[in-house]
């Protein structure tokens, strides 16, 4: 079978089994959230930690909420990393330095997952599994309850609750991501991926000499590091490594791990809005945004003119044989079009313009369809922001499912949509001119630019992915994509609550023959236009210097 064939034959089973549980899974989550029961292990669990299931929070104190257990996270995170050496399963690997342990503690607990360490010489099986796994558990968990308040803010009127952060939490990681990531990890194992405690084994080479091959729990890892859009890999080379990701089956199946939640969350907003046609519109955005991508970067991988792609055939550079240029493409457009951050390939060696279409997929912001409850209430934002634009063109006060989009709520809405790319343009800025940033990195010109671009993109997007030729351990590039992924996550999950308590206040509008249908294609296309015609306004300058001056070299 041809590489293109193969391709599109992974293609098309990703999307018929999307679309075999888009309907179910995006039920079963609107059930989720809307249900007035609560399970005995959740009861056990309100008793232990006080909280009452049936208060309800003003917006405030659920942000609150989300700000408070992050902010907990990171120091227990990172109190685990400093600790490693008395840990169970640390394997004398010692105690994580400081600023390591406090960017990966940070990355985690921000679905961020950027690692700027080896994994499997520098954590225990330990602090992998306590700490690392725990946050790709809670870090998805935080994102899938932001996203069903916002979601209450547009369905209920006249009141200040959005319904309680614990209890979205406890239900979502309990119901959802809990179970779902069990399942996978039994399927992975199953096809090959590595399940052990053990360290290592020692092994032959055909020299006569020996070397020791890293194991880890990796199956129970890839379940939820792909199913809650988190990334970080147990090995260094992540979803590339054979004990991660051993064969074209199971690429497939961690890329619809990527996509499930996501692309069924809009069924689910949908069901929670009373009207299915909304959450189509929004996925039809997402599906043409990630379709668009993806042929940008598989028809630049095919078709490099590069001297040495040439002579060879193909850019087979930094790719695995096992998954060709067509499940290499696939799986980068997915996995930066969601926040996920895994790769299985290097996305470093893409041609400029496949590199630049990855980096594109996040200055999007990440909506195609982004990552767990990120991508929902992102693509949300931008239909507010879409619904102003339209209302300044016909000189109407926007509404948008009944609810008037005044003053509060824009600016609401612009907040959440310009704190990342403020944290990238100006972490790309000052890196840039700082003389040490020269020798981070590994190639000069514009495809340097691109590498510390793509950094500040992928942190301050929380994907965690990045171009590998940019050496990230110094003291800066450790602080300052920590404060650029502390800034990407919590600014626009405040503004979005905040928004939702505004909208949420409101009594519903009633539509009139003024009212601009949004379960259509002409909303459709105004949503599309509005996320291109953004991330265009803010970032081409950048683009120009960078990935497109590459691709036109």
């Amino acid at each position: 079978m041809s590489d293109v064939a193969a391709g599109f034959l992974q293609a098309g089973v990703l999307l018929v089994a999307l679309a075999v549980v888009y309907k179910p899974l995006g039920d079963y989550l609107a059930r989720v959230f809307s249900t007035e029961k609560h399970l005995r292990i959740e009861k056990t669990l309100y008793k232990i930690v006080r909280v009452d299931p049936n208060t309800e929070q003003h917006w405030k104190t659920y942000a609150s909420g989300v700000l408070g257990f992050s902010f907990v996270s990171v120091i227990l995170l990172y109190l685990l990393q400093r600790l490693q050496s008395i840990l169970p399963w640390d394997f004398d690997r010692g105690p994580v330095s400081p600023a390591v342990a406090f960017n990966t503690a940070v990355s985690f607990v921000t679905n961020t997952n950027w690692q700027s360490y080896t994994p499997e010489s520098t954590m225990g099986h330990f602090v992998q599994m306590a700490g690392l796994t725990v946050q790709n558990f809670l870090s998805a968990g935080v994102g899938l309850a932001v996203a069903i308040a916002v979601t209450r803010g547009f369905v209920r009127s006249r009141t200040d609750r959005l319904g309680n952060f614990w209890v979205d939490l406890t239900r979502g990681t309990i119901r959802v991501l809990l179970p779902m990531a069990f399942v996978f990890a039994l399927v992975l194992v199953a096809l090959g991926v590595v399940q052990s405690l053990r360290s290592g084994v020692a092994v032959t080479n055909p020299d006569g000499s020996s070397s020791t091959i890293a194991l880890a729990p990796a199956a129970s890892q890839e379940a939820i590091k792909e199913l809650g859009t988190n990334g970080g890999g147990i090995f260094n080379a992540n979803s590339a490594h054979p004990f991660e990701n051993p064969n074209v089956w199971t690429n497939v199946i961690e890329m619809f791990l990527i996509l499930v939640i996501p692309v069924c969350l809009t069924r689910a907003f949908g069901q929670l809005v009373g009207n299915r046609k909304q959450g189509y519109v929004l996925l039809s955005v997402m599906a043409g945004l990630w379709t668009a991508m993806l042929a940008v970067i598989w028809t630049s991988e095919a078709r490099t003119n590069s001297p040495s792609a040439l002579a060879a055939g193909a850019n087979l550079e930094g790719k695995e044989q096992r998954f060709g240029i067509g499940g290499t493409s696939l799986f980068a457009d997915t996995t930066t079009g969601t926040s996920t951050g895994a790769v299985n390939g290097a996305h470093d060696s893409l041609s400029g313009l496949g590199g630049g279409g990855t980096l594109l997929n996040m200055l999007f912001g990440e909506v195609s369809p982004g990552g767990v409850g990120t991508g929902l209430y992102g693509i949300l934002v931008m239909a507010v922001i879409a619904m102003f634009l339209a209302g300044l063109m016909v000189g109407r006060t926007p509404e948008y499912l009944g609810k008037k989009l005044g003053k509060r709520e824009v600016t609401c809405a612009a907040i959440s949509m310009l704190a990342m790319p403020t944290v990238v343009l100006l972490g790309s800025g000052i890196a840039l001119l700082l003389p040490g940033t020269r020798d981070a990195l590994g190639n000069s010109g514009p495809h340097g630019l691109s590498e510390v671009l793509y950094g500040y993109t992928s942190a301050g997007n929380n994907n965690g992915s990045a171009f590998g030729g940019l050496t990230a351990t110094s003291d800066w590039f450790q602080a300052s994509l920590s404060v650029a992924m502390l800034i990407g996550r919590f600014v626009p999950i405040v503004a979005v609550l905040c928004l939702a308590g505004s909208l949420a206040s409101q009594k519903k509008v009633p539509e009139t023959s003024g009212t601009l249908p949004t379960t259509g294609p002409l909303f459709g296309t105004l949503l599309t236009g509005t996320v291109v015609l953004v991330a265009a306004l803010t970032f081409i300058p950048a683009l120009a210097l960078g990935p497109i001056a590459e691709a036109l070299a």
